[in-house]
C-alpha cells in the first residue's frame, strides 16, 4: 500500500495528519539521510525480496520519513529528491513518517549535517530567528532556547538588533562578538525538535 497514513500522493506535513488545511504544512521535497539497497537490516526475508529504501528529512518541515526509490535510482546522502505532486525523478512514494529512534545509525550520524545544509541553503528564512526572536516568558527568551547562547550573547544580540536588523549570518556573527556558526546553532535547536518531539517550546517545527 503507497503513501500509508500520508493522505494523497505521498506529500507528508502535519497538517495532513490531523486533519487540518493540508496545503499549508506538506513537505515536496527532501533530503537523503541513508539509502539502504537490501531495506531494514533486520528483514528476515532473502535477498531478492528485499526493496531498497531511503530515510530522509523533509526540506521545509522537517518531517522524518521513509521512502521507496523507483527502480534503479539510486540517490546519494545529501541528495534532494522530489516527492510532491507530478513525476518523480528518483522517489516512487512515501512509505511511512518515522521517528528518531527508527533512523539508521548513517541517517541519526548525518542528520546535524543535512540540517547545516538547509539552513545554509535559506538563509534568509533562518536569520529571521535572530530578528524576530521575542520573550516567552518573563523570565525566558526564546534565544534562551538556543544552544550554546547565554544570557551575555542573547543581551548582545538583543542589543545589536536595536540598531537594526540582521541581513545574514556574517552580518550577524560580525556585529555580536563570541557569537559563531549560526548555522550549526539553528541546526542543532532543529535537531533538538526532532529527538525530543514532546519538548514545551518548538521554534521550528510546527
Amino acid at each position: 500500500m503507497r503513501d500509508q497514513g500520508y493522505g494523497k500522493r505521498g506529500r507528508v506535513g502535519k497538517e495532513r495528519r490531523s486533519g487540518g488545511d493540508l496545503e499549508k504544512n506538506r513537505e515536496t521535497s527532501a533530503l537523503v539521510l541513508d539509502y539502504l539497497p537490501y531495506g531494514h537490516p533486520d528483514d528476515s526475508r532473502p535477498v531478492y525480496q528485499k526493496k531498497p529504501l531511503i530515510h530522509a528529512i523533509g526540506e521545509h518541515k522537517f518531517v522524518l520519513m521513509e521512502l521507496s526509490p523507483k527502480k534503479d535510482k539510486i540517490p546519494a546522502i545529501y541528495d534532494r529528491v522530489y516527492i510532491g505532486d507530478g513525476e518523480r525523478d528518483v522517489i516512487d512514494h512515501v512509505v511511512k513518517k518515522l521517528r528518531y529512534n527508527e533512523l539508521t545509525p548513517t541517517a541519526t550520524m548525518e542528520l546535524s549535517y543535512v540540517l547545516e545544509k538547509v539552513v545554509k541553503a535559506d538563509e534568509k528564512r533562518f536569520i529571521s530567528a535572530f530578528n524576530n526572536a521575542k520573550p516567552i516568558t518573563t523570565r525566558l527568551h526564546t534565544l534562551d532556547l538556543f544552544p550554546g547562547i547565554g544570557k551575555k550573547l542573547m543581551w548582545a544580540i538583543l542589543d545589536e538588533r536595536k540598531k537594526g536588523p540582521f541581513s545574514g549570518f556574517e552580518d550577524l556573527t560580525k556585529r555580536v562578538k563570541g557569537l559563531h556558526h549560526p548555522e550549526k546553532i539553528i541546526a542543532r535547536r532543529i535537531e533538538e525538535e526532532i529527538m525530543d518531539e514532546n519538548t514545551k517550546y518548538k521554534l521550528f517545527i510546527v
